[in-house]
């Protein structure tokens, strides 16, 4: 069930929900109309461990102080004109990396405006339709998988542009958590 997070993660947090609330809320600071963003998750012990140059570069170098168990580290930009699904298709992490997760911004319809879709339309059809829909919603989604198979969603809407307004859950956004672990199989 999903669920709204106060100001800072819940309490009872997992590692990748709290992962996930952390790109929202960088996300948050870029502001709205931002392309997608991949981000890798890696172990924060094991990279303070392996790797104390970038865990100082990312102000992890720090040991005494507590850190979140993964840590997201932003990719480079994603190319231009190609779609979503194909470039997730190209996509084969090293085994450092633990979980991978991705900002997505799109345009939704409430479930009661699914009835009045026209049929028949074409992807870029429907995307202008429901870019015209009087009852369109601005959503920002952000979607971490494991390796292990974990997957944590947020979902914020552009009009309750709030972190206690966050909805997060496993299930939210299924088509987005199943092409970023796929990215995992080899």
């Amino acid at each position: 069930m999903p669920n709204v997070s106060p100001a800072g993660p819940p309490m009872a947090a997992s590692p990748l929900t709290v992962a996930v609330l952390e790109i929202d809320a960088y996300a948050s600071t870029l502001g709205w109309d931002q392309p997608a963003r991949l981000f890798a998750l890696v172990d924060t012990a094991r990279l303070r461990a392996q790797e104390p140059g970038l865990a100082s570069q990312l102000g992890l170098d720090d040991t005494a102080a507590p850190a979140a168990p993964l840590t997201p580290i932003e990719q480079d930009e994603l190319p231009a004109g190609t779609a979503l699904d194909e470039f997730l298709g190209t996509i084969a992490w090293p085994d450092a990396v633990a979980g991978c997760a991705m900002t997505v911004e799109r345009l939704m319809l409430p479930p009661s405006a699914e009835a009045s879709v026209p049929e028949g339309l074409s992807d870029k059809q429907l995307t202008q339709w429901v870019a015209r829909h009087p009852d369109r919603q601005e959503v920002r989604m952000t979607v971490a998988v494991l390796r292990d198979g974990a997957r944590e969603s947020a979902v914020r809407l552009r009009e309750k542009d709030s972190p206690t307004e966050v909805l997060t859950g496993a299930g939210l956004v299924p088509g987005l958590a199943e092409a970023l672990a796929a990215t995992f199989e080899a």
